[in-house]
């Protein structure tokens, strides 16, 4: 579970640098679930480990961290 969660806050239009609440980081999530779908949010990311190899570990890393607190 906390996988398609991490997935969802990784294809949200939340950034690190605006310092996300819990709140926010759950509505984010939720909302990309609704819009995109679970299957869907993890073909998006693979594409964006495909198409930004530089930059997507690092925002994923984020988004794990971010679940975890935000979830848990």
């Amino acid at each position: 579970m906390n996988a398609v969660l991490s997935d969802a806050l990784f294809l949200s239009h939340v950034q690190r640098s605006q310092q996300p609440t819990a709140e926010l980081i759950r509505a984010a999530v939720t909302d990309t679930v609704h819009r995109i779908g679970e299957d869907r949010c993890a073909e998006l990311v693979a594409q964006e480990f495909g198409e930004h190899p530089d930059c997507a570990p690092d925002r994923m890393r984020w988004a794990r961290t971010a679940v975890l607190l935000a979830f848990h």
